[in-house]
């Protein structure tokens, strides 16, 4: 047996196989499955396509497998899927494809291997293996698909621009397996990327938006941002991030690329984090600068508020983008309006009670918050990261520290307002709010310990102080 036959030795494959042959039916694996074969990338997904009709090839075969197969049938669109453990095998007929101008979906007819293959996106993607026992194994690669995966190489079959025109959600994709996969794309395949980018307006931003997911759960997410932007892609999907590329110099003074230290950044959570949402936070966290650059001639460059500028712009960011609008994007918008409250305790004195707000402030997202934090020194000067790093670890102990003694993470207040309101006679008003925030306070600053002997003795004060009296 050759060493393709080896790689798909198994009892899918020739369960399809057979099935196949007893339909008369040429059959192959196809498109990514093949692709990771080769790369040793384990996949649960298989494709397959067969000369004829797909779904009967499916059908046979979840019958065939008996329980714990389960098939679905897509009659419009002539594909058909079986689940069967963990594996999900997608069976569709060899077509070719045509497409209108004003639309990424195409006209299809049956068509052959030869054309099914050469309507793939990429080369490497563009390969096919069958599982017919007379040619078990066989690898047809018309495109020289291997070669460019030993090259790392991405290119299109056919001409460039015919394939991202027709289909420019391709586009996307090149780049999304250039940074997956750390690939070059070929000069004419980027420079094709370059002519067709405005084709990108007839793709759904929620199309867009699942490319840009994958990019960002990439090894290194900034290679995909930094072609996006030499392309031309970047300004039209995201106009906010591409405007914070380039230096602007006054008196002989430029601030440093917001852009680039953005990716450094990005890429430095992705070192320590999978969690795909702290990585949106590393992209989004200074995404305000733009907005808030002034020139101050005592000061040079400022950028005053820009995390909480940014942190009003993440709801509407969220929505253009088509992102999901719950707990993600609050879970995104508290990283950025906090990410420089430890920084600004590393570069002033770490005190118990600016930790006991960082800790009530961040509450269980404060070691994300930390991570982003520490991402954010990009500094060329080492013994200047060193410095700032060392105090990190300062701040951390603190913060073990406070928690341990106070459990102030996530606090809720020993004193309730439904309490104040029932003790002292009142309706929802602003006394009730002022009262609550006194003893929060109080209990952040050290004054008093979160216990609720204390915050009621305070209640009372403050009451007091007010004209306020217990109803009898």
């Amino acid at each position: 047996m050759h060493e393709i036959a080896k790689k798909i030795d198994n009892k899918i494959f020739h369960t399809v196989g057979q099935i196949a042959d007893q339909l008369g039916r040429e059959c192959y694996a196809v498109g990514g499955y093949v692709r990771d074969l080769f790369l040793d990338r384990k996949s649960k997904d298989i494709d397959f396509v067969t000369v004829g009709s797909g779904i009967e090839i499916a059908k046979s075969l979840a019958s065939a497998l008996g329980k714990g197969a389960y098939l679905s049938v897509f009659q419009n669109f002539g594909t058909a899927q079986v689940k069967y453990r963990s594996l999900e095998l997608e069976f569709v007929g060899a077509r070719r494809e045509s497409y209108r101008r004003e639309s990424r979906k195409p006209i299809v007819e049956d068509g052959t291997l030869d054309d099914d293959i050469s309507r793939r996106d990429f080369t490497i993607n563009a390969m096919a293996i069958s599982v017919n026992e007379s040619s078990f194994g066989q690898l047809i690669d018309k495109f020289g698909g291997i070669e460019d995966l030993e090259q790392g190489l991405i290119r299109t079959p056919l001409d460039p621009d015919i394939t991202f025109s027709d289909d420019p959600l391709r586009m996307m994709r090149a780049i999304r397996f250039a940074t997956q996969l750390n690939f070059t794309i070929v000069p004419e395949t980027f420079e094709a990327i370059t002519r067709n980018a405005s084709r990108i307006s007839i793709i759904s931003k929620e199309r867009v938006m699942d490319e840009l997911m994958k990019i960002m759960a990439s090894p290194k997410p900034s290679i995909g941002w930094v072609l996006l932007n030499r392309c031309g892609l970047l300004k039209l999907i995201f106009p906010e991030f591409a405007a914070m590329r380039g230096v602007e110099v006054v008196n002989g003074r430029g601030h440093k690329d917001n852009f680039y230290h953005t990716l450094e950044v990005l890429d430095n959570v992705a070192l320590k984090s999978d969690n795909v949402w702290l990585r949106w936070a590393a992209l989004l966290h200074d995404i305000a600068k733009p907005a808030t650059k002034r020139w101050d001639d005592n000061l040079g460059w400022t950028f005053h508020n820009h995390n909480f500028v940014g942190a009003k712009m993440i709801p509407r960011i969220f929505r253009n983008m088509k992102f999901p609008l719950n707990e993600k994007m609050k879970y995104v918008q508290k990283m950025v309006e906090l990410h420089m409250r430890p920084i600004a305790l590393v570069e002033e004195e770490v005190t118990d009670s600016a930790v006991r707000r960082l800790l009530f402030d961040a509450g269980d997202d404060i070691e994300d918050l930390m991570t982003l934090c520490e991402a954010d020194i990009t500094s060329k000067n080492q013994e200047k990261v060193r410095r700032f790093l060392d105090n990190f670890l300062i701040v951390r102990q603190k913060l073990i520290e406070i928690e341990e003694k106070d459990r102030i993470r996530n606090f809720q207040p020993p004193i309730m307002g439904e309490e104040i309101m029932e003790l002292f006679g009142l309706a929802p008003c602003r006394e009730v709010g002022l009262i609550k925030e006194c003893i929060k306070n109080a209990i952040l600053d050290g004054e008093i310990p979160n216990e609720r002997e204390p915050a009621y003795a305070l209640m009372l004060q403050k009451a007091a102080e007010m004209g306020l009296s217990p109803v009898k």
